[in-house]
């Protein structure tokens, strides 16, 4: 599976894992290559209960069921069906999460928006020209969560010519299954990442919380990307969607990766990431795309009425420069 809109990126704004000694337990490190990035777990245990090679096995499965890069997956197979086919359990569970994303967002997270994504360059394969108004209307008339339905495990289509991708949400859940993966082993302290989506469990074996880097826009567009703030929390997720690392570039001008399904457009708005806390990955996964798709004053709103959900925002004010806000909940976590 390919990082993405979020789409199908590598350089999503990155989340800098902090680790302090410990005195009990000893610290395992495992660090791989999966869904088109990077991956790393660091875990307490008194041994190494979980391997690599276990891992690797969970993500590879994965892979199987929902990466757009793998020509034999469900996805991909399900995306060629005219009908729609029967699906495993990961398919299932991220499908009826994007059913609830989508519901409670008024259609700003659509998994059917795979055209377009493909369209602006941003899916498997190569483009050598962006898509003009009529070939967008074309597009979005096979753009819709309406035009799906599951039943059981048997994800139905309602037009042949619907596509899915998942690379908003599925990422999320990858660190949920392999979190879930470690507590089934026993261990209660630790930390998933991939490709920047993050889960933590703790507090470390001497009673001390997890330290978490968020990284964000430098005040110059010409520097690197900077640490702005460090999260403190035992438990929950933690990712980002954002606009300033992957987008392409069109004459002088920058087209974002996240696309808006219904405009058919890439977003052109006055957020420039959204860092989401939630219990699970795959809800902040879920969340942080489509609160790019709002407004400053909307997205905090929406996420100050989700319970166990806040927001760090990034933003462009009106006069172009940068600036950031964050939820009450959100502000209690940062270490000063």
């Amino acid at each position: 599976m390919a990082v993405v809109h979020k789409s199908a990126l590598l350089f999503l704004p990155l989340l800098v894992m902090l680790f302090a000694k410990q005195k009990d337990q000893q610290q395992y490190s495992i660090q791989g290559y999966a869904q088109g990035t990077d991956y790393s777990i660091k875990y307490f245990a008194n041994d190494s209960v979980v391997t690599k090679a276990s891992v690797d096995s969970i993500l590879l499965k994965i892979d199987s069921s929902m990466s757009l890069y793998k020509p034999y997956s469900q996805i991909s197979r399900f995306n060629l069906s005219k009908k729609g086919m029967l699906i495993d359990d990961h398919f299932a569970r991220v499908i009826r999460k994007s059913f609830e994303v989508h519901r409670e967002t008024n259609g700003k997270f659509d998994v059917t928006v795979a055209p377009l994504v493909q369209a602006w360059g941003f899916g498997p394969k190569p483009v050598s020209n962006f898509p003009d108004a009529a070939r967008i209307k074309e597009l979005l008339q096979n753009v819709g969560m309406n035009h799906l339905e599951l039943q059981g495990n048997y994800l139905k289509k309602k037009k042949p010519g619907i596509t899915i991708d998942l690379n908003g949400i599925a990422q999320g859940y990858s660190v949920d299954v392999v979190a879930d993966f470690l507590l089934k082993k026993g261990i209660r302290s630790f930390i998933v990442e991939i490709g920047g989506e993050l889960r933590v469990e703790g507090p470390k074996p001497d009673g001390s919380v997890m330290k978490i880097g968020i990284e964000g826009p430098a005040a110059s567009s010409t520097d690197e990307p900077e640490i702005r703030h460090i999260l403190s929390f035992s438990t929950g997720a933690v990712t980002t969607s954002g606009n300033y690392r992957k987008y392409l570039q069109r004459g002088k001008g920058k087209i974002a990766h996240l696309i808006n399904p219904k405009t058919g457009y890439p977003l052109d708005n006055q957020l420039i990431s959204v860092t989401i806390f939630a219990k699970d990955a795959m809800t902040a996964d879920g969340y942080d795309n489509a609160v790019m798709a709002m407004t400053m004053k909307e997205a905090l709103a929406f996420v100050e009425s989700k319970k166990g959900m806040e927001a760090y925002l990034i933003y462009h004010r009106k006069d172009g420069t940068v600036a950031d806000t964050l939820t009450n909940g959100f502000k209690k976590m940062i270490l000063k």
